[in-house]
């Protein structure tokens, strides 16, 4: 009886244990790759051949003297050595301090609090939407694989896996803003709106956050499409149908939970690529997000705010792929974590 009642409090606390050690080590690669992706940065940004003080001058710079131009490439530090740009860039960083954005002419601290959440809102819904479907059209389409059902769901996700997602965002404008009316054509409000309501933001994301989660659903949709009908095959499966439960307690109780494991997998490595399908909905809806400012920074050559939404990002990758593992190994208890 002792046995029994100890054994699962000492397996716990190894799994705990065995998920801190995991955290600890992706901590420790996490620093080498944010270090790597920022020198990458730097490196490029050095390689380009605009001159950062003709482009913070706009217009201006066809007028304005040499002495001028360099006393804000002095101001600004942009003719130093590149280590010596870089270790300045790193101590700013550590005290917080993430540089100036000369394409917003604000603190890029105050850019990316005032656009971080849309984006994270656009991204977090679009995400939950594909799930919800992609495993529920999914899971009937395995079910009744080699159905009209299934080759029709196939043929969509194949015929939309090929679509560029800025194309996709500028049919939907076509069609459902401008042809039909049903939907505005951009923004995060009405044009005439003298507040932000929730309401107001509602509607508007209603195509952006469409449009993002049509261009991921076909990679989730076929992932789940197969591994449940791989699973439909399986001993325990086969045993439920044998035993006469019905098939909705077959499909999703027995088939679907066995697929999911995969599935969490699946997520975690295509979050990049939904945060890259972000940018470029949020560019074509006119959205405030990270998104819109990102194209814009790049068009500027502004590498100050360049530099910290990439390193913003790599980080929300990381964290989101160490999520990721964590909830594989809660989901099977098999997983050993302490390796």
């Amino acid at each position: 009886m002792e046995h029994r009642h100890l054994d699962p409090l000492v397996t716990r606390s190894r799994r705990l244990a065995g998920a801190g050690a995991v955290v600890r080590r992706r901590l420790l690669v996490a620093v080498p790759v944010l270090l790597a992706t920022s020198i990458g940065m730097f490196a490029l940004g050095a390689a380009s051949p605009i001159d950062p003080a003709k482009q913070y001058a706009g217009a201006a710079a066809f007028t304005t003297s040499e002495e001028n131009l360099a006393q804000i490439r002095a101001n600004w530090g942009v003719d130093d050595p590149l280590p010596v740009q870089y270790l300045r860039w790193i101590g700013n960083l550590v005290q917080g301090d993430l540089g100036w954005s000369t394409s917003r002419h604000e603190p890029v601290a105050s850019v990316l609090a005032a656009r971080a959440g849309w984006t994270l809102l656009l991204i977090g819904v679009a995400l939950a939407l594909v799930l919800a479907g992609s495993l529920l059209l999914g899971s009937l389409a395995a079910y009744r694989r080699g159905g009209l059902f299934d080759r029709a769901l196939r043929t969509a996700a194949y015929a939309v896996q090929s679509m560029p997602v800025f194309w996709l965002g500028l049919a939907a404008i076509a069609v459902f803003a401008l042809a039909l009316g049903w939907l505005p054509a951009g923004g995060l409000t009405d044009v005439a709106a003298t507040g932000t309501s929730w309401s107001d933001v509602a509607w508007h994301l209603i195509l952006p956050v469409g449009v993002l989660a049509v261009s991921q659903a076909p990679w989730f949709v076929l992932f789940v499409r197969d591994a449940v009908a791989e699973s439909l095959r399986d001993d325990h499966v086969l045993a439920a149908r044998a035993r006469g439960l019905p098939g909705r307690i077959v499909l999703f109780g027995h088939a679907l939970r066995t697929a999911l494991l995969p599935f969490l997998t699946l997520v975690g490595t295509h979050l990049p690529e939904l945060v890259g399908g972000a940018v470029l909905v949020e560019t074509v809806f006119s959205l405030p997000g990270l998104g819109a400012v990102t194209v814009a920074a790049a068009l500027g050559s502004d590498f100050p705010l360049l530099a910290a939404i990439t390193l913003v990002t790599t980080a929300v990758v990381l964290a989101a792929n160490l999520a990721t593992d964590l909830a594989y190994a809660a989901a099977d208890p098999r997983v050993r974590l302490d390796d």
